[in-house]
């Protein structure tokens, strides 16, 4: 047994909470949301009953992190993930099932490509007003923080 698996009792496949959310970078606030509308559910529970989770769980946290900031919504994020574990599921699809699967994946590439060049447009904005306020400054004035 390892000295982590004696003092917290998680095995080494297994993470509590905090460990996940400082590699996810999200708040436990956040990761509890998350589970609470069904997106990420625990891989199990402590005999304490602190959630545990694993390595596919923190993968799931990650494409919802990623998915976030290109305005999807929940029950977008609920669908893609649904979608995903249905392909990469242990069960046989059909061809036409798959295809189906696949064609709402490629919408979902679509529109976060079409977030992403929103987002570029906004980036270029802001980093021309950003040189535009530079460009008023004095040559000698110290740059703050």
């Amino acid at each position: 047994m390892t000295r982590r698996a004696r003092s917290t009792g998680v095995d080494d496949k297994h993470m509590q909470i905090g460990e996940v959310a400082a590699r996810t970078e999200l708040s436990l606030r956040t990761i509890r949301h998350y589970e609470e509308a069904g997106l990420v559910i625990p891989s199990a529970r402590s005999q304490g009953g602190f959630r545990l989770y694993t390595e596919n769980d923190v993968a799931r946290l990650m494409v919802i992190r990623r998915m976030k900031p290109l305005g999807f919504t929940l029950d977008q994020m609920r669908d893609l993930l649904d979608v995903t574990d249905r392909l990469d599921g242990h069960t046989e699809l059909d061809a036409g099932e798959r295809e189906a699967l696949l064609e709402r994946v490629r919408a979902y590439e679509r529109s976060a490509a079409e977030q992403v060049e929103k987002l570029r447009v906004q980036l270029s904005r802001a980093e021309d007003f950003a040189a535009t306020l530079r460009a008023r400054l004095p040559e000698d004035a110290p740059a703050r923080p």
